[in-house]
Order: C-alpha cells, then structure tokens, then sequence
C-alpha cells in the first residue's frame, strides 16, 4: 500500500475549493478533469487511486469493508449507479416532494426491521452483536479476538474482559457451567435448596430404558437428553403415548447423549427467567413453533411462508429462528393424527412441536412486567444455588397470574440468548446487554 503523507502543495485550498464547484456543477461527469496538487487528473482516477489504497488497507488489517468497496468501484465506472443520479431520476418521475417522503418512510421501515443488526458484523451471532453495540454507545471499546466463535474483548481504563458469545464471562465460575450442563446434577442441587422440580427416571442405555416404559405408558411425560441445550433431542408427552412412540422419542435423545432422562409433564406454560447477578431482569413466554391454517396449503408450505419473515434466519442471527421439520415434528403432528401434509382448516393454529425453544422456530413474548416477584425470586434463588451469576432460568407454571401457582424449574442454562429478550416477538424490548455491562463492572 503507498503510504503518501498529506501533500504540502501551497495552494490546496484554492485547488479544493476550484474542485468542489467543477464537481458540483458537473459531477456525473466521471471524466471530469479536476487538479490535484497542480496536475490534472481525471474524477475517475482519482476515485480509483483512493479505492485501491482503501482496499489494500482494508486486506492489510483484516477490516470487513470488501464488497462495500468493491461497490464503490463500480459506481465509479458507471454514473447511472451513483446515489445522486438515482435520485435525480426518482424525482424526475415521482417529484421532489413526493420522491423524498416515499424516501424517507421505506428508510424508516428498512431501519426499524433492521434495528437489531450491527454492521458489519452481523454474520456473528447476535447476541454478541446486542453487547457489541451497547459497548460502542457507552465508550467501551472492544477488540474481535476469534470472529467465528464470538469471542470477544472489551476494554474501559483498566478494566478488560474477556467473553464468549455474550454471556461467557469470568463472572461464572467453570464448575457452575458443569452443574447446568448436567441436568440430573442441577436436579439435586435444587432439591436441597428446596426448589421443586420434577422427578423422574435416568437411564444410561436404550435398553435398560425400554425395560420401564411399562411405567410411563400412557403418562404424560417428557424425554431428553441429559446434557444438551436448545431443545436438542427432547420428546414432550403431555397427553400420553403409545410404547412405539416412546421408542421412537428413546432413540433421539440417545443419538444427542449417552444418558437420558425420562420426568413427569407439568402442567402450564413455560417462562424463560433471564438471572444476571442478583436479578431477574426479563421474563419471556416461548410459544411452541407454529403455524395458521388457511384452508388451501398444506404444514409444510405454511412453515415455508412463515420462515420468509426477514426476522427469522439461521444461527442466532436474527431474533427468531426458521422452522425446521424433523423427526421430533412429525412425532408431535403424528399425536395429533396430523403430517406435514396436512391442509389446516382456515385460521386454525396448529403447534409443530410441544417444546417451545425460540432456537426450533418457536415465537418470543414478553411477560417481564405481569410475572408476580416470588417467581421471579425463585429463580434468582435458583441461579445463586448452581452459582451462577448470568443464567437462563426455564420454569413451568401452571398459572401466571397467580403467585400461590404450582411450579417447576425444568432446566438451568449457562449461556442464555440475549437477542431473544432483547427483540422479542411480541412485548417490550429489554436491555439486556446493559446489565451485563453493569455485572461486568463497566458502568
């Protein structure tokens, strides 16, 4: 890259201003002859030299403006691409006034449904895009130290930390996160600290699993991994099922662990309580991916038109995640003598699987203001007890509204999403990355 010092021509500022008006008079002209430094040079040349030292600098220090560089070049071959031709021709055919409102209101919309992305980095993973940006807005700076796993650094004075996808923090000890990965470990420990959950049964083989379904045929049940997150390979019963579906439900949660666990369904709906420190700071309702009948398509092609949604993607870019048709889905439509084949009756809502995991496309809302405080107490109390002080706190109650409500903690997660309360589908919008800031003592 050349590495040319600011010129010390004398009269750069009479040659400044006598450019400024050639290109202000003439400037989709790209043959434009302006001066630089007392030679003329084209405005097409000249373009091309800054782009190309941007570019190699841009290489030189691993930066992500590429393709937006490489835009600008071709805007500099071609006028007809430039902002202030299009805008010209818009106006000449809508008019100025009528041009600049339709204008203005498409960027309010494309800026509203694009509010939670933060370019350029928004093929890391959002939640870590969330922290980023509450960073840059209180003069935290940060450095990327491994883009693809979503490990960063953020630097106050004397103050670095080091985080992974958002919520990994020094805060946590590594035990803790052993505890939570451990669903009949965090089971225990609860229990002692007399916070209900639910029984149940663990077994290390299919085998031996087989040998007691004898009693839970029929139960309403839930059968999971022991050790996984994100809703992999857990089966929900709450009616009941037959023994060949049972099997079926065995089989994948063994191919997503070596133990599985066999519990009792509870009753009510369930709430992610999202713990940092020592406070509950938003509650969601996740809601079962779904979609409504319109009479003439079938499952499958409602899943397709309800994934077009531009704030559904894949890989926790974006606030909610595609809908994705699997073995576990057509199980839970098989209870409900239904196939992805299925033509819904019109403005009928059909759940596609009975865990509600925003990661298997279920929907997000909001109920951090309606959750009485002794629930919200309870998982505080059930963070503090693994240790945790940045936790997903999953409980199940039967009735929100009411705080005598039976309940259940059914799981404990140590590295919770934050996009998900932060852009909920439904419901206000919290700040998680704040607290985390707070908790990481960057206030």
């Amino acid at each position: 890259m050349s590495r040319e010092r600011e010129t010390l021509y004398d009269n750069w500022q009479i040659e400044s201003e006598s450019n400024s008006k050639k290109v202000a008079i003439e400037g989709q002209n790209l043959q434009l002859e302006l001066l630089k430094d007392g030679s003329p040079i084209s405005l097409q040349n000249w373009g091309m030299e800054i782009l190309h030292d941007l570019i190699e600098m841009n290489q030189q220090y691993g930066l992500p403006f590429y393709h937006l560089l490489k835009e600008k070049k071709e805007v500099i071959t071609n006028y007809q691409k430039t902002y202030s031709y299009r805008l010209s021709e818009l106006c000449k055919e809508k008019g100025y006034v009528k041009a600049h409102l339709e204008l203005a209101e498409q960027h309010r919309k494309d800026a509203f449904s694009e509010r939670f992305k933060l370019k350029p980095y928004t093929d890391m993973e959002l939640s870590t895009q969330i922290l980023l940006k509450e960073s840059i807005k209180r003069g935290i700076s940060f450095n990327i130290l491994d883009r693809s796993d979503n490990f960063i650094e953020l630097i106050k004075g004397t103050n670095i930390q080091f985080i992974k996808q958002a919520t990994k923090t020094s805060k946590d000890q590594y035990v803790s996160v052993l505890i939570m990965e451990n669903k009949s470990v965090t089971k225990h420990i609860l229990k002692r600290n007399d916070i209900i959950v639910p029984e149940g049964e663990e077994f290390f083989d299919i085998d031996s699993a087989k040998e007691s379904l004898g009693n839970w045929i029929g139960v309403p049940l839930v059968i999971k991994p022991k050790s996984t997150n994100f809703g992999l390979g857990i089966s929900i019963f709450p009616n009941g099922a037959h023994e060949e579906d049972l099997i079926k439900a065995l089989k994948i949660a063994f191919r997503e662990d070596s133990t599985i666990l066999i519990e009792p369904f509870i009753k009510g709906k369930e709430y992610r309580f999202m713990v940092i420190g020592d406070e509950t700071v938003a509650v969601l309702h996740r809601v079962p991916a779904n979609v409504t009948g319109d009479g003439i398509s079938t499952i499958q092609q409602l899943i397709g038109k309800k994934n077009v949604d531009p704030l559904r993607g894949k890989g926790y870019k974006t606030p909610l995640e595609k809908i994705e048709i699997d073995e576990n889905m057509k199980l839970f439509l098989q209870q409900e003598d239904f196939t992805i084949d299925t033509v819904l009756p019109e403005g009928k809502l059909q759940y596609l699987r009975e865990n509600s995991n925003i990661s298997t496309g279920g929907d997000s809302i909001d109920v951090t203001d309606q959750v009485p405080e002794i629930f919200k107490q309870i998982a505080v109390e059930s963070s503090q007890a693994v240790g945790a002080k940045i936790c997903g706190v999953d409980m199940m109650i039967e009735d929100l509204e009411d705080e005598c409500s039976p309940y259940a903690i059914i799981e404990l997660n140590f590295n919770p999403a934050i996009h998900i309360h932060s852009y909920p589908y439904i419901g206000k919008e919290r700040n998680i990355a704040y607290s985390i800031l707070k908790l990481l003592d960057f206030e």
